[in-house]
């Protein structure tokens, strides 16, 4: 009887199943039972030649076993596949070179970053971070650059698209965003909410609608620094900015400061520092001058107080901002900005 057949069928791959051991004799078994030749298609093929009222139920019975069949090789699979695997995780061959884990380590942007911050928060500074969307008002208005200032064109920096506003009403500058093209906001902010003293450094990413060449980019770092409090003098920027650069660049080298403008400092002042590569005599890195650029600073603008609600009469500060990359390109000795974001391995690890 046909159901006889299938019994004996079953058992006997039960037994060969039991029997397999390695991957290649498994293969060869499955081809045996589920293969276009194999037993499972002999058998389907067998069914025309039974009498018509066997054929359902041996059809039927077919089937099943091929069901269980197919779930008993899959069973099989994984377990000589799970035997494989642990048989070469245990091998070891000593005589081949071992693979070292490569190590990471922080972009030198992030390096300098974080060096200047704990220069300054060894002398009591805070650290801040604030977001890279602003509000104009804090962008600009608010540290007394108002919208008619030309110094606007310099900081002037990319808007974010907003809806469009209904037939005769303009939009206040205190809802207009933008991506903040200095970390300068930051002192809007903190100052609005807190009291004096303040002492803050404030690290982070600023954008501004600059061509890129070998000394400019559209996105770069800065970091801004303030103190406010009562009696706050011009010395006292003097000191922490001097103690500042020595950190950085060694205790031999001489500040100068020179007078500038900036729309939310008075007085205000451009640093420099003596080559570090001629020692001040002159060289083509300094433009045979003897000095370097390297950041600026002056007291905050009395109308900065007045915007956050502080009163000048009563209180004095003084603020700094630099470019990361510009303090790590001096540090460096790097002639393009270009390569902190190039993603070149071969730059990198030198850092």
């Amino acid at each position: 009887m046909p159901s006889i057949d299938i019994k004996t069928i079953e058992t006997q791959l039960k037994a060969a199943l039991e029997a397999v051991s390695s991957l290649a004799a498994f293969e060869e078994l499955q081809i045996k039972y589920l293969g276009r030749k194999g037993i499972f298609a002999q058998l389907t093929a067998s069914i025309p030649s039974l009498p018509v009222e066997e054929r359902a139920l041996f059809g039927q019975q077919v089937n099943a076993f091929k069901g269980r069949a197919v779930s008993a090789f899959r069973e099989k699979n994984g377990l000589l596949a799970a035997s494989a695997q642990a048989a070469d995780s245990c091998f070891l061959d000593i005589t081949m070179p071992g693979i070292a884990q490569e190590l990471g380590c922080l972009h030198p942007v992030t390096q300098v970053s974080e060096e200047i911050c704990a220069i300054f928060s060894r002398m009591g500074f805070l650290v801040w971070e604030g977001p890279e969307i602003e509000t104009e008002y804090n962008n600009f208005t608010g540290l007394n650059i108002p919208p008619e200032h030309p110094s606007r064109d310099v900081f002037d920096t990319f808007y974010i698209k907003q809806p469009v506003l209904s037939p005769g009403k303009k939009a206040k500058d205190s809802e207009r965003l933008l991506l903040r093209s200095h970390t300068s906001p930051m002192q809007v902010r903190l100052m609005r909410q807190r009291c004096p003293p303040l002492a803050v450094v404030v690290p982070g990413r600023v954008y501004r609608p600059d061509a890129v060449d070998a000394s400019h980019s559209f996105m770069f770092h800065q970091i801004e620094g303030f103190l406010v409090d009562k009696g706050i003098r011009f010395s006292d920027l003097k000191g922490a900015l001097e103690f500042f650069l020595k950190e950085v660049f060694g205790p031999k080298i001489k500040m100068r400061l020179r007078p500038h403008f900036f729309p939310f400092t008075e007085p205000s002042a451009e640093v420099d520092i003596s080559c570090i590569i001629c020692s001040g005599k002159g060289c083509s890195v300094c433009g045979r001058k003897g000095w370097l650029e390297v950041l600026g600073s002056g007291m905050i603008h009395p109308n900065v107080f007045r915007h956050v609600g502080y009163d000048p009469k009563k209180y004095t500060g003084f603020a700094f901002g630099m470019g990361v990359e510009r303090i790590a390109m001096l540090k460096y000795g790097i002639d393009d900005i270009r390569l902190f974001y190039g993603n070149d391995l071969r730059f990198l690890k030198q850092f």
